[in-house]
Formats: C-alpha cells, structure tokens, sequence
C-alpha cells in the first residue's frame, strides 16, 4: 500500500501539492516514485517561469526511463530543490519531506478544488 498523506491534494499524473500561504511545494507521489524505480536525475529547468496547470516543470530520469513532471496547479516556480541535484534518490526516500522538486507561488487558488483528496488518489491508483 502506498503512502499517501491525507494533508496533501494530489494530481492524476501523481504530483502531491502541500500549500502554505501563497506559496506551494510540489513533488511526486511514493507510488510514482515506486513505479519509476532509481530515481537518478531531476532536472528542473523552470525556475523564475510562471506555468500553466499541467505544463511539464522538469523531469525525473530513472534507471530505465526518463518522466515528465506536471504542474498541479497554475504559479511561478520559485525555487527547485537543490539537494536533489546531489541526492535525486531522495525522492525515493522520502517524496513527501525532503524529496519535494518545487516551490511555487499559486497563481489560480481555485485549481486547488479541482484536485484529488488522499482518499480519492488511493481510488485513482487502485
């Protein structure tokens, strides 16, 4: 069974948003990290751009696959977290904490309503 923390909203690409004020951070999910194996690479080429819910912020390279990451919501990519740069399999570890990819600025609160609760993503996996 995956974890998935009841206080986050979830995407169906298997992005998780933690919001905190205006500001948000983003990472995958335990079962996307799962799915996707050895995370080797995140590669975050967004910082400073204001993108559009859905738009692909980076992308995880794996041992035998490279993902694109999504934007949950519409906002301004703030910073990439540069611990990853070193230690990429800290999204392995620990998605939720120090494996986070991106802070950002929300620009469209309302998109918010539009993810999916814990519950809700546990059904989206099965």
């Amino acid at each position: 069974m995956s974890n998935i923390p009841s206080n986050l909203k979830y995407s169906k690409d298997h992005e998780w948003i933690r919001v905190e004020g205006e500001e948000a951070f983003v990472g995958i999910t335990d079962f996307a990290q799962s799915q996707l194996g050895d995370i080797v690479f995140v590669d975050v080429a967004t910082e400073g751009e204001t993108l559009a819910q859905n738009d692909v912020f980076g992308t995880i390279e794996a041992v035998k696959t490279v993902s694109d990451a999504f934007m949950p919501v519409a906002g301004e990519v703030l910073e990439f977290n540069g611990e990853l740069e070193n230690a990429p399999e800290t999204v392995n570890k620990d998605p939720y904490g120090a494996g986070w990819m991106i802070k950002i600025r929300v620009t469209d609160p309302a998109q918010l309503d539009g993810l999916l609760s814990a519950d809700e993503y546990a059904a989206h996996i099965g």
